[in-house]
């Protein structure tokens, strides 16, 4: 088993405080129940800045921090009964976004595909958190009358746009930080 090294531990506690940041950027704001967070940019940043074993480590110490009641979600939210929220997929995916976004990252390490894999993120993250939502509500969360997979889906477009941004920009950012901060330190995900 690997040790952990320090500055590995750090950048996980970083992204750990970062994501529950975005978290609660938006508090105030919820079309359908899903709040408007920055968390997605987070855990995609995390893959591409401290890569598919570091990134997805910092996602499941966040969810596990929350889990355990700390107050780190959307809204302050935290504790077990988050599991059984409509919006606890997107906390999951944000562990498989930062692991294949790290994945894809160390094939090919130019802005195109650290922007492309942003946006490959971005799809993973809806994927999953938008039908766990689905199924959430169909099975045991109160699901608003005339309820469909379709309007699941239609809620989620009112966040494309500002996913399709933050995904491109957290690209941008990634492979910056990679080429620059990182390059020159002793952390290195290569």
């Amino acid at each position: 088993m690997k040790k952990w090294k320090t500055i590995e531990i750090t950048m996980i506690a970083l992204f750990v405080a970062f994501t529950a940041i975005g978290a609660n950027i938006g508090n105030f704001f919820t079309i359908g129940g899903v709040p408007l967070t920055l968390q997605t940019f987070f855990a995609i940043l995390a893959g591409l800045v401290l890569g598919k074993r570091l990134g997805s480590m910092a996602m499941i110490v966040y969810m596990f921090i929350g889990l355990v009641g700390l107050p780190i979600f959307s809204q302050f939210g935290g504790g077990f009964r988050v599991l059984f929220s409509p919006t606890f997929g997107f906390i999951l995916s944000y562990i498989v976004v930062s692991y294949v976004v790290g994945w894809m990252i160390k094939k090919k390490s130019t802005l195109p595909m650290f922007i492309f894999s942003a946006i490959v993120g971005l799809i993973l993250n809806y994927v999953i958190g938008t039908n766990w939502m689905y199924f959430a509500y169909k099975l045991w969360a109160d699901a608003p009358a005339g309820f469909t997979y379709s309007l699941a889906w239609s809620w989620m477009l009112v966040f494309l746009a500002k996913d399709v941004i933050v995904s491109i920009a957290a690209g941008i950012i990634g492979h910056r930080l990679n080429k620059s901060v990182m390059a020159k330190s002793s952390f290195n995900i290569h």
